[in-house]
């Protein structure tokens, strides 16, 4: 989940200060951050891995949830890396036709109630 919202921040922020169309910014959003999210998962994959291999007492007991832990890994990457350009790509074009959904300016310095008590 982290690694999505990372790799949608960045699109949003190469789309916002580069002016890049959607598609661009989310394949550089995706190559940029191609490495940390493989990095970050093989990190967990491989700490994970003596757990779903080990030997001993009781590792009947760990053993499934270290392959648990591998097979998760391995689906969240791969949803990760696949699902999140299309729904990104999915939610700019319903962006598009269905318009703004404020046809308001949201005022900053008047909060509504949700927001009293939180500024020092």
């Amino acid at each position: 989940m982290k690694n999505a919202i990372l790799m949608v921040d960045f699109a949003l922020d190469v789309e916002r200060s580069r002016g890049l169309p959607p598609t661009q910014a989310i394949i550089e959003a995706a190559v940029m951050r191609f490495r940390p999210i493989v990095m970050t998962t093989l990190a967990a994959f491989f700490g994970a891995v003596p757990v779903a291999i080990g030997g001993g007492p009781g590792s009947e007991l760990r053993q499934p949830l270290g392959i648990a832990v591998i097979g998760g890994l391995l689906v969240s990457q791969m949803l990760t890396l696949y699902t999140t350009p299309s729904v990104y790509l999915y939610l700019d074009r319903f962006r598009r036709r269905r318009g703004p959904l404020l046809s308001y300016p949201i005022a900053a310095s008047r909060p509504g109630p949700w927001m009293r008590g939180l500024r020092p």
